[in-house]
């Protein structure tokens, strides 16, 4: 079945296709885009069951929306590009760099984790907030989301973060259908076994205090992928791009221009 994928690029450079995760559009790479489109050729695109993309009935698989992000590189006449996946992305990222490695040059593995059983499992902090989340209105059980999603200390500090992150959600809100679709693509991911055979020169970075992910399988793929480097973003949370995006930004064009 075609799917239609809402998709967008910036700036000029090497091709840099960016993938975000669960509940997030691509306005989730903001505080990073206009950076990045100054040294690339910026492609971010809506996973399939949010924004402009369509909604098929899912369940969705990572392998599934690997497809879409193909997708999106024919579309946009790339065929070769730099890939950051971040999250549920990052889940995607990984599928594609192995289904279809001669579409990846380098790769960017953002707090994510290779899943399955012998990952580190969701944080007991995010499990309950989920449990509860049934509870609650749907607006507060959403900021509570965004707010779990970032450290502590930046919660407290820059409430203007939450309230920005809040008014794209808002905006791009999913369907509960939508939103169980896309949660059953990282539920069902494991690449933990096939990741040996991954061959693209990988980045793994992960934010120390994030409660969505287990920073541990950040040093798990840095394990597992052949010669991955790892680069932790100390007292982050899940959302550390969006602490740190200045950060971010020379950690990722380092290594994508050292390896050039």
């Amino acid at each position: 079945m075609s799917v239609r994928i809402g998709w967008e690029r910036h700036g000029s450079g090497a091709p840099l296709l960016l993938i975000h995760g669960l509940g997030y559009a691509r306005w989730g790479w903001e505080p990073v885009l206009p950076d990045l489109a100054e040294r690339f050729d910026v492609i971010l695109f809506d996973n399939r069951g949010i924004g402009e993309s369509d909604s098929p009935p899912g369940p969705y698989t990572a392998r599934e929306m690997a497809e879409d992000a193909v997708q999106v590189l024919d579309e946009a006449g790339v065929e070769r590009a730099h890939v950051v996946g971040t999250s549920l992305g990052g889940m995607v990222a990984q599928e594609l760099a192995l289904a279809h490695p001669e579409r990846v040059d380098r790769l960017v593995l953002a707090c994510t984790t290779p899943g399955g059983p012998k990952a580190h499992p969701m944080p007991q902090q995010t499990v309950a907030l989920m449990a509860e989340a049934g509870t609650l209105e749907p607006a507060v059980a959403l900021r509570r989301f965004v707010e779990n999603a970032l450290a502590p200390k930046t919660v407290a500090a820059r409430p203007e973060l939450v309230d920005r992150i809040m008014t794209h959600r808002l905006a791009t809100a999913q369907s509960p259908v939508a939103w169980a679709a896309q949660a059953a693509a990282g539920m069902t991911f494991d690449s933990y076994d096939r990741l040996g055979g991954l061959r693209a020169p990988t980045l793994v970075q992960h934010g120390g205090e994030d409660a969505v992910v287990d920073p541990r399988n950040g040093d798990l793929l840095a394990e597992l992928v052949p010669a991955a480097r790892l680069d932790p973003f100390p007292g982050t949370g899940h959302l550390f791009f969006w602490e740190e995006p200045e950060r971010f930004v020379t950690s990722l064009t380092a290594f994508l221009e050292e390896m050039a």
